[in-house]
């Protein structure tokens, strides 16, 4: 079975094409293709299928290495936008995939780089039902109280403002409380992040993966909450894998622009593979 392996940032992702696969991909074949050790290892699989709609060049379903189904991801998306045009799926610069969330029309501006809408964010949504419209609220996690703000960005994220305990938080616990809190029945996605002028400085705790070097949806969520709180668009985010910009308008309506790689091509043994049908 080939695959091929990108990376945004550090944020890794096996790419597979539906039609390549011998089998479904189920959540146990999903952890252990993802497992570090064992596996390929990477922060989820992009998997990618010719749509029926001929208005789009891809259907995208994304999958985290718990085996989990996510809506979207900034940076596989633009792996997987690069992807295609590599694999000659298409030829355009711009053009249309799907996902869980909806349409997403990436403009391909150079090499290894894209300049992607990925829609409209939104502070209130049935990810943080109980919350007023303006997406804030408080919570207990790692036996302290913490004020937030819900933002949609095609999936659930939570903005934290941790000020100067940015680089020295253990988000890694206090991350996983705010995973599961009641307060999010989908569970969540969270940015922990400092504000520095025109900057936003953003560490990411991600919904079935832990603590990641940087997320594209978690870079657009802390964006939002840095523009509702006065910082002008576009907004650069800092994440420990590399840097993000952010262009948001007054509707917030949004567009992510960053780069992706390739890292290898390979083929999984046909031991695996048959180990695999057999999970």
């Amino acid at each position: 079975m080939r695959f091929e392996k990108w990376q945004a940032l550090g944020n890794d992702y096996v790419i597979v094409e539906r039609d390549a696969l011998p089998w479904e991909l189920s959540e146990e074949r999903i952890r252990r293709i993802c497992e570090p050790h064992f596996g390929v290892g990477s922060d989820g699989i992009l998997l990618l299928a010719r749509p029926q709609d001929e208005r789009y060049v891809a259907e995208l379903r994304i999958f985290n290495p718990d085996g989990s189904e996510a809506e979207l991801s900034g940076n596989g998306a633009r792996e997987a936008v690069l992807y295609l045009r590599a694999s000659g799926w298409t030829e355009e610069d711009t053009f249309t995939i799907v996902t869980r969330a909806g349409e997403l029309t990436p403009t391909i501006t150079g090499p290894d780089e894209v300049s992607m809408a990925i829609g409209r964010a939104s502070l209130s949504s049935p990810d943080y039902p109980s919350g007023p419209p303006e997406g804030t609220g408080t919570l207990s996690a790692g036996s302290r109280r913490w004020s937030f703000r819900h933002v949609n960005v095609g999936n659930p994220q939570c903005v934290v403002d941790v000020g100067d305990e940015i680089e020295t938080l253990d988000i890694g616990s206090v991350g996983h409380e705010f995973e599961n809190h009641s307060l999010f029945p989908n569970r969540t996605n969270v940015s922990f992040i400092r504000v520095e002028g025109s900057r936003v400085r953003a560490r990411i705790f991600e919904r079935g993966v832990g603590e990641t070097l940087s997320s594209g949806t978690g870079a657009s969520g802390a964006a939002v909450a840095a523009f509702l709180d006065g910082v002008a668009s576009p907004i650069t985010v800092v994440l420990d894998g590399g840097k993000l910009a952010v262009e948001i308008t007054d509707e917030l309506d949004l567009t992510l622009i960053g780069s992706a790689t390739r890292v290898y091509s390979g083929e999984l043994d046909g031991g695996f593979v048959g180990a695999l049908a057999a999970a």
